[in-house]
Formats: structure tokens, C-alpha cells, sequence
């Protein structure tokens, strides 16, 4: 706080404990360094890549391609809805790249601004939120593609389709809320960083991406259901597809999803005062 003493000239007092509270708001005054670390994030991301961008492409049209010969043409499973069993994975692919894309590059995030981190005051969670910002390039690109399948297939989606911004917005929430934990927790424990690829390709196959949430026994339907991405792909699918879904399961995801939100923005808060230290 900036003060005039007797000789009418600026001091600056430093009131312990003004930090905490004006954080959210220094958040917004650093909105210009959110702006830059996404821009430069977004234009390294495929830098020095034979093929670039078109990355974000070929790896869900791949995993697509994969999931429906392994889950309907092998195992012989069918969507309970009326879109073609193709769309109906790409429409569960969507969210979990947005999900696994976000989490793997904010968790490695502060680690990657060491040098930043160590020199300049900012609030540290404008580094993990900018990563998460520059997984929606992908997702608009992949939604893109969703497009192209409908206009191939024929498929119109049904007006549900009008509230699948509340589903991003839920997906997005869901990335941030885990992304912040596990950013705090990779400063500490740097060995961490090779437990994650190994919860992204976990979460792939508990998450219903190559299936439908129908297939689900009843009696592992609680269990199922805290998985957050599980209520997500589901919402995603009724928006796009219109197909069926739980309200009692999709609550438990979302309930789930917030609690995330609450741990992860409190763990990163406890843990940001070390993190120049630690890294």
C-alpha cells in the first residue's frame, strides 16, 4: 500500500496477510500474462514437428478408428441410441483429449516456467490455468471433425446440442480442478511426473470413450459413477447424440467434479509459498 509521509513523498508499506486476500484480484490485473503464456503455448506446442497441428487430427480420428473395430466390430457392442456406433466414440473422444491433454500439459506446467517462477511475483495459478486454456485449440479442431462426421453420416444433431457449452465449461473444471493438484504435487515430487501418463491411460479405459455408460452393471453404478470424466462424456453425448442419461449418476460426477475444484484450488494455494523453493 503506497502511503505520503510528513515530506510528501511515497512510501510503500507491506501489511502481512493483503497478499491472500487481494489474490483473486491480482489474478485479473495479471490477465495480460494469462493472454501471453496461452499465446506462446499455443504457437510452441507442434513447433518443430514434421506434420504439426494436424497432430491434434490424427490422434483422436486413430483412437476412434480404434475403439469402434476393438469395441463393436470384436466385442460386438452397439450404441443403445440411434447415431452410427463411430460417432457415437468420437463423441465420448472429445472431452477425454480436452481432459487428457489439459491435465498432462498443467501438471508439468510450473516445472516448465522454472525460471519465471523464481524471479517475478504473479499468481502462480495463471501458469497451470494458460495450459489448460490451449487444449481448446485441439478440441475446436477435433469438434471440427465431429462436423465432417455428421455431415458424412447424415446425422442431425438433436437441440440438445444448445447446452453443450455447460459441458465444456464441466470439462473444463474437471481438468483445472485435478491439474491444480497434481501440479502442486509434481513440484515436490518430481517422480510424479511418471505416474500421470500412467492415470491418462488408465482414466481411457474406466472413462466410457470406446463404450456406452448403459453397459455398466447396476451394481457398479455408484462405483462408476466418481469417476468425473464419466458424467462429462455422458452429458457430451446427450448434447451431440441425444442419447439417454442418469440423472443420479450424472449428479455424483458433477458433485465429484467440484470437489475436485475445491481440493485442487486448495492444495495449490497451500503450496504455492514453497513452490520457488522446491523447483
Amino acid at each position: 500500500m503506497a502511503v505520503k509521509n510528513s515530506e510528501q513523498q511515497w512510501s510503500l508499506v507491506i501489511e502481512p496477510g493483503k497478499a491472500g486476500k487481494n489474490y483473486w484480484k491480482d489474478i485479473w490485473r495479471y490477465r495480460e500474462l494469462f493472454y501471453i503464456l496461452s499465446w506462446r503455448d499455443i504457437k510452441v506446442r507442434y513447433k518443430q514437428t514434421v506434420i504439426g497441428a494436424a497432430w491434434s487430427i490424427i490422434r483422436p480420428v486413430l483412437t476412434t478408428i480404434i475403439f469402434t473395430i476393438v469395441f463393436s466390430k470384436v466385442a460386438n457392442m452397439n450404441n443403445p441410441g440411434n447415431a452410427p456406433y463411430a460417432l457415437m466414440v468420437f463423441a465420448g473422444m472429445l472431452p477425454w483429449q480436452f481432459f487428457s491433454n489439459a491435465l498432462s500439459e498443467s501438471s508439468n506446467s510450473l516445472i516448465g516456467n522454472a525460471n519465471l517462477i523464481t524471479k517475478v511475483y504473479f499468481p502462480r495459478m495463471i501458469i497451470p490455468a494458460s495450459s489448460v486454456i490451449t487444449s481448446l485449440v485441439d478440441f475446436a479442431i477435433s469438434f471440427g471433425i465431429l462436423l465432417c462426421m455428421f455431415a458424412w453420416y447424415r446425422y442431425i444433431p438433436s437441440w440438445h446440442i444448445l447446452f453443450l457449452p455447460l459441458f465444456i465449461i464441466l470439462a473444463f473444471l474437471c481438468a483445472i480442478g485435478i491439474g491444480l493438484y497434481l501440479t502442486a504435487v509434481n513440484v515436490k515430487y518430481r517422480d510424479f511426473r511418471y505416474i500421470i501418463p500412467f492415470i491418462v491411460q488408465f482414466g481411457l479405459y474406466i472413462s466410457p470413450v470406446g463404450f456406452s455408460s448403459s453397459v455398466v452393471p447396476e451394481k457398479y453404478r455408484l462405483l462408476y459413477s466418481l469417476n468425473p470424466m464419466a458424467g462429462v462424456i455422458d452429458g457430451f453425448r446427450w448434447c451431440l447424440l441425444g442419447d439417454a442419461i442418469n440423472i443420479q449418476s450424472f449428479a455424483l460426477s458433477v458433485t465429484i467434479t467440484f470437489i475436485f475444484v475445491f481440493i485442487g484450488i486448495y492444495y495449490f494455494r497451500k503450496m504455492e509459498k514453497s513452490f520457488a523453493d522446491n523447483i
